[in-house]
């Protein structure tokens, strides 16, 4: 395509016609346009006639055949082009030249200048025509150009607006998909969680059907267990009673025997003193007067030294009867245990002697195990394996261990910070695998104490030698030649029967306390019935209800309410009418304990960290050791 350079301008009318285009003339309306002037110039008489054309104006499209389609060249002369110069730089352009077919004039292939040499006058007639033609093509072309220009430029635009736009909308689309993927993701969690509520709650309560079948499956052993043990009670009761009305049987036979033995001896008695008075009076009648009168004088002074001898001998029976105040089955029992300690003592005594290894090592660890012992579960079960451990150590003897055991325990309770509970469930413990290890535990109690038998013993000259053998037969300590003052006893006292009440009370899943409840019902009905009330017998009492009360309540409820109430009607009011001074901290401590009813309360640290307290129901009921007799218990 060639190029052409257009600067001078042409004038506005030619022959009357405007050259000027319309501005929003299209490229076809131009051709047709072209054509159109074409044939007015061919009609004119101006223009000379070679110049004149038979074929219309069109745009080949390259595919004519025969006809070339090299582009025409229109060049202007460089007179021209200098005359346009000084006009500026700035009104000239290149244009791009548009493609004519020339039907009229054969064009050569050739693009060499000496073409045009022989046409040139062409260009020289039609130079006015042919530059308001060229220019006007190009003003329109470049109104074009500037159209495309400007749509190409709205189109971008449009574009780059509808890419902003649609990059917006995805974007905004991919946020409303992330929203939504969370808004699942939340609810597909919240229904997770709902359903995993649901199966807990479902599981829970499934749980609980469970546990509550098996409470009711436990209660129902329980109760059948129960049902059965009071059964097993009330025959034992029925063979108890059978075996008490036969022994008591037995024992009338005995005594109706013995009374028939009694006055058989005495029937002979009396007729040997009626032999021997006629023979005293037969002998009398044959003496001499003298001898008769010294003879009876001797034996009126016989008889005055027997009534006196008789009389000194009912006043110290008299006496000792009021020295001891205990009931015969506690001093029977008392009697066997510290006989029976008395004996393993021996024994003990005889292995030391005969034994080669130093056995203080055992003893001083198990002090040191009872000093460790707290209210734990844990600490009460380890310390407990580990002194029947020492107990079935083949290196030592069994009956020395125990027997220091029974004794450190029972000392132990004296030391401060001692938990009197948590060496209860030891004791039992131990106890219930090396059983005679309880009898010895209770008679190094009864050495200690003497009202954990219980017993009690007054002063009297004709059964003491001294006051102070009278207190150390009550448990006085003698220290360095003197004895303890009456505080330090009566707080040693309150701190063995705090042990002995904290050992009555004691339940331990699964093991059985051989001293337990019932001995403890045993104690209080023996301790109402025989002791008197006074500064030593207040004080035991009031630790014992302190520390087994609570037990004793909820096994025997009702009957140990009678025992209450005997407590309060009769033992307090002659506490209060002994109108000792020293009783007044113990009495109102006692009446506190029965107003504030503290018998329902469960006494502190009675129930270890993780409770060992048997949790099986006990039947209501009396015991079988209670009875009601003219106000009486035992």
């Amino acid at each position: 395509m060639g190029v052409i350079k257009l600067e001078p301008r042409c004038p506005q009318r030619i022959d009357g016609m405007a050259i000027d285009p319309e501005p929003n003339w299209k490229f076809d309306s131009l051709l047709s346009e072209l054509n159109s002037l074409e044939t007015k110039l061919s009609s004119s008489t101006n223009v000379p006639a070679p110049f004149a054309k038979s074929w219309p104006r069109y745009i080949s499209n390259g595919k004519s055949s025969g006809k070339s389609c090299k582009p025409f060249i229109m060049r202007v002369s460089e007179d021209e082009i200098y005359d346009t110069e000084s006009e500026g730089e700035e009104d000239r352009s290149l244009v791009a030249a548009t493609r004519f077919n020339c039907d009229a004039i054969y064009l050569s292939d050739s693009d060499d200048e000496s073409t045009f040499k022989d046409q040139s006058f062409l260009m020289d007639e039609v130079q006015i025509v042919e530059g308001a033609l060229c220019e006007l093509a190009h003003e329109h072309h470049l109104e074009d150009k500037e159209e495309i220009r400007n749509k190409i430029s709205a189109l971008e635009t449009d574009l780059r607006s509808g890419s902003e736009k649609s990059t917006s909308a995805l974007t905004q689309v991919e946020k409303y998909r992330e929203a939504r993927n969370e808004m699942d993701r939340k609810l597909d969690t919240q229904y997770q969680r709902k359903i995993a509520e649901a199966l807990d709650n479902h599981l829970t309560a499934v749980q609980r059907d469970h546990e509550l079948r098996s409470q009711i499956e436990e209660r129902k052993i329980r109760s059948d267990a129960a049902y059965e043990e009071a059964k097993r009670r009330e025959k034992a009761l029925q063979e108890e009673k059978i075996r008490q009305e036969k022994s008591k049987a037995e024992s009338e036979a005995r005594l109706r025997a013995e009374e028939a033995i009694r006055a058989a001896l005495e029937a002979e008695r009396r007729a040997a003193l009626e032999v021997e008075r006629r023979a005293v009076k037969e002998t009398a009648e044959r003496q001499a007067i003298e001898t008769s009168t010294r003879v009876v004088a001797r034996a009126a002074q016989e008889e005055d030294a027997g009534r006196q001898m008789n009389a000194n001998s009912a006043k110290k029976s008299q006496s000792a009867s009021n020295v001891l105040w205990a009931a015969e089955s506690a001093l029977n029992s008392e009697q066997a245990r510290i006989q029976k300690l008395k004996e393993v003592d021996e024994g003990n005594q005889a292995l030391r002697l005969t034994y080669n290894k130093d056995l203080s090592s055992y003893e001083k660890l198990i002090g040191r195990l009872i000093r460790q012992i707290s209210g734990s579960t844990e600490v009460v079960r380890e310390k407990s394996r580990e002194i029947i451990k020492i107990f079935n150590d083949r290196h030592c003897p069994q009956s020395v261990m125990v027997a220091a055991f029974a004794k450190l325990v029972v000392s132990r309770c004296t030391s401060p910070n001692t938990d009197a509970f948590a060496c209860g469930h030891v004791i039992v413990l131990v106890t219930s695998q090396v059983p005679h290890a309880m009898d010895l535990l209770l008679a190094e109690f009864h050495r200690a104490c003497i009202y954990t038998v219980p017993k009690h013993i007054t002063y009297s000259e004709s059964a003491f030698e001294c006051e102070e053998a009278y207190y150390q037969a009550l448990g006085y300590r003698v220290s360095d030649g003197k004895l303890e003052s009456t505080k330090d006893y009566l707080t040693r006292l309150a701190s063995y029967m705090e042990l002995y009440g904290a050992l009555i009370q004691t339940e331990v899943q699964g093991v059985q306390n051989t001293h337990g409840l019932k001995e403890g019902w045993a104690w209080i009905a023996r301790f109402l019935n025989t002791l008197p009330a006074n500064r030593y017998t207040a004080v035991a009492l009031s630790a014992f209800l302190k520390m087994a009360g609570f037990a004793l309540f909820r096994k025997y409820k009702s009957q140990f309410m009678k025992v209450l109430s005997n407590i309060s009607n009769n033992f307090l009011q002659e506490l209060k009418a002994c109108e000792d001074p020293g009783l007044n901290a113990t009495i109102l401590e006692i009446q506190s304990y029965l107003e504030d009813k503290r018998f329902l309360k469960e006494p502190v640290g009675r129930a270890l960290q993780s409770s060992l307290l048997s949790t099986v129901s006990i039947p209501e009921g009396p015991d079988p050791d209670y009875h009601r007799s003219s106000g009486r218990y035992y």
